[in-house]
């Protein structure tokens, strides 16, 4: 699994291909993104230690990651497969992605002042150019449409958690990251 992760980091197109092509690595992949998750959660409650994040925030986040996780994936395979006419199965994006999340590792880093922000920055756009190559090679289509399917996924999910919060009474948009 973890030179799985190594080789997902790396962008390499034909991991992206072995875990699309290969049902038996689904519950891997989703372990993929549990060890992401849990790597995250372990920088947040460490900064919880030092700031006002309380440790029911940082496990809440954790909890929302892995659910966003799945709705992310269903998202993109809505949209690549609806309005780009890519072809795949959701395993095959809860595979691929699960591999491309990788990245997100480095907010495990999160709790070191300054650097900590940057550096779970840096994770998130790597995570990102990653999903783009891992819905590209999903949905078989090319990285004009595997970008657009991120980009109209993204609007998508961004919506929809804006309705959720204001459906449970919170504000639609955050005013702070902090």
């Amino acid at each position: 699994m973890w030179e799985r992760m190594m080789r997902a980091a790396r962008l390499e197109v034909m991991l992206y291909e072995e875990v699309e092509a290969n049902p038996a690595l689904t519950q891997e992949a989703v372990l993929v993104v549990l060890v992401v998750t849990a790597a995250n959660l372990v920088g947040q409650l460490v900064q919880s230690l030092f700031t006002s994040v309380s440790v029911a925030g940082a496990m809440a986040a954790g909890v929302w990651a892995l659910i966003g996780f799945f709705i992310w994936a269903w998202i993109a395979y809505f949209v690549g497969t609806r309005l780009f006419n890519g072809t795949a199965d959701y395993g095959e994006l809860i595979r691929t992605l699960g591999y491309a999340y990788t990245p997100n590792l480095l907010g495990v880093f999160s709790f070191i002042p300054c650097l900590g922000p940057l550096v779970g920055l840096i994770g998130s756009i790597w995570a990102l150019v990653a999903m783009v190559v891992a819905i590209r090679q999903a949905l078989d289509f090319d990285t004009t449409r595997a970008i657009l399917t991120v980009i109209v996924g993204f609007f998508v999910y961004l919506f929809g958690l804006m309705l959720l919060r204001m459906i449970v009474g919170l504000p639609a948009v955050v005013p702070s990251a902090g």
